[in-house]
């Protein structure tokens, strides 16, 4: 059974079909790309999957249940992170976690849940300062912590490094692979081309609501001659 199964999607707003009847699935321990330019419909193809937003028509399973008809169900399985998420400022790091952490588990749990998101997000002694004293990527490395720490079945990742310092943004693309090798399927977004290569096994390249293209890199690459993802990228949206 795929991780998500997604089939004949569309999704209106009002008058404007921003995702047009699109089939992809994701498999179980697979890290899977979405890529495209902004306004390609991937951020509400992942709400959708998340159950943040309802469908106009056709059908989108995760792992065999119906997120229209099962959301509940779906929620207890997944975790999303989006773009522009954020941390209660006048929290420390690790009162965060535990904030979150209180939502998933009884007092043993959360301190093993804790636990995880406070090596995942490796700020050392920065844990316990307040958030408002970090860095974008200090708060982005905490943001990722907290939306693996609960060891979700599928982790959908909106542009996870969106705006970091190589550095910053290294270190989250070693912890995503960690977790997908750890038995989590990771759905992600990204316009960083070398990420997308370097993190995922197959991706789909959608373009005004459509999937223009889908296959592992490698194949992708091969098929337009391409040395990699982001001439493919150019290529396929020009």
């Amino acid at each position: 059974m795929p991780a998500v199964e997604v089939n004949g999607l569309i999704r209106d707003y009002g008058k404007v079909r921003a995702v047009d009847n699109i089939s992809f699935s994701v498999d179980e321990e697979e890290i899977f790309g979405l890529i495209g330019p902004n306004g390609a419909g991937k951020t509400t193809v992942l709400r959708i999957i998340s159950t943040l937003l309802r469908i106009t028509s056709g059908q989108v399973k995760v792992f065999g249940h119906d997120v229209a008809k099962e959301a509940d169900e779906v929620r207890k399985l997944i975790s999303y992170l989006p773009e522009d998420a954020g941390a209660y400022k006048n929290l420390t790091g690790v009162e965060y976690l535990y904030f979150i952490a209180r939502f998933f588990g009884e007092r043993k749990e959360i301190e093993e849940i804790v636990e995880r998101g406070i090596k995942i997000a490796n700020l050392g002694k920065r844990i316990d300062d307040k958030v408002e004293s970090y860095s974008k990527g200090m708060t982005r490395r905490l943001l990722v912590a907290r939306a693996l720490m609960t060891e979700p079945k599928l982790a959908i990742l909106d542009e996870p490094t969106s705006g970091l310092d190589v550095i910053n943004a290294q270190e989250i693309r070693k912890i995503i692979q960690n977790t997908a090798s750890q038995g989590t399927t990771v759905l992600l977004s990204s316009h960083n081309m070398l990420e997308v290569e370097f993190l995922c096994r197959r991706i789909a390249l959608m373009d005004k609501g459509q999937i223009m293209e889908e296959g592992s890199p490698s194949e992708l690459k091969s098929k337009y001659n391409a040395a990699n993802i982001e001439e493919v990228f150019v290529e396929v949206i020009k």
